[in-house]
């Protein structure tokens, strides 16, 4: 297996040798919000250890940091702030927690990227989490050994999943992600933006979107015609990944409980390849 960038918004994890038995897990994480004491990191540690067991790998589409106790964050609450992070050098300390967190899993990484909260710790603080995070990870004994370092996703970006199978056939299975936008969508959980993104989007096998903390999995089917006149269906899979953060707690209080917002599910997605008749089989399934 090679993990590699192939361009600032692509990255290519390449599968040699695919044969009969073949399957890989991989991890979609998004909004872990990881130094934040509303973050389940017993869920958290629960789903990168079923990654390990199942031989797999992960990736993380943004919001890894709360990061919100900085000194210039209007969002600042003293009383959200984890006992270990009280310090001067804020920044720095919950970098260093998570790196401590995730560096046992950090050769089977695929992918670091931002979210809304990374990018407002860059415009209001000069800091860019994402980047420090990666640095600490890919100075682990482990990485070292692979002799490579973790990449640094985007906002938004691609990653191509290539299989290579019976020494020359070829199969690739295109992933967008895009970490998300706007607010919570109690209603619609944000699937309206799925048909959206399916118009300008039509290369990708998959869409991944995280940042409302909800969660679904939604096919869209389309029906296509070769150049030849040959009427065919194929389909893209949307996915929207809730994360670690129960801003709900118990409902007495707080920024989710005053916005009037439900409590929400917590976890990551699940990508599952599977060699089968040569071909690559792939779908998404909910963390438990």
């Amino acid at each position: 297996m090679d993990i590699e960038r192939t361009s600032r918004a692509v990255v290519t994890v390449r599968f040699k040798d695919v044969a009969a038995g073949w399957e890989k897990w991989i991890l979609l994480r998004s909004d872990a919000h990881h130094d934040s004491p509303k973050c389940d990191r017993k869920l958290e540690k629960q789903h990168l250890d079923e990654m390990v067991y199942r031989d797999g790998l992960w990736v993380d589409f943004g919001d890894l940091f709360d990061a919100m106790q900085g000194k210039f964050d209007p969002r600042r609450n003293f009383d959200e702030l984890r006992p270990e992070d009280k310090k001067t050098a804020y920044y720095n300390s919950i970098v260093r927690h998570a790196a401590e967190f995730l560096e046992p899993y950090a050769d089977r990484c695929i992918m670091l990227g931002a979210g809304n909260h990374e990018a407002a710790t860059l415009k209001n603080a000069n800091v860019d989490l994402t980047s420090m995070l990666v640095d600490k990870l890919s100075e682990s004994d482990a990485m070292k050994e692979l002799g490579r370092e973790v990449l640094i996703g985007c906002y938004g970006g691609w990653i191509r999943f290539c299989f290579t199978f019976n020494k020359t056939k070829t199969k690739q299975v295109r992933l967008r992600y895009f970490h998300g936008a706007g607010g919570a969508a109690p209603v619609t959980k944000g699937v309206i933006q799925t048909n959206r993104q399916a118009v300008f989007l039509p290369d990708a096998n998959i869409v991944i979107n995280g940042h409302n903390h909800q969660s679904y999995i939604l096919p869209l089917v389309r029906d296509r015609l070769t150049e030849r006149g040959k009427q065919y269906k194929d389909e893209q899979l949307h996915g929207r990944i809730p994360g670690y953060k129960d801003d709900y707690g118990d409902g007495t209080g707080g920024y989710a409980v005053e916005k009037g917002m439900a409590p929400g599910s917590l976890g990551a997605l699940w990508l599952h390849f599977k060699y089968r008749q040569d071909s690559i089989g792939y779908g998404l399934t909910l963390t438990d």
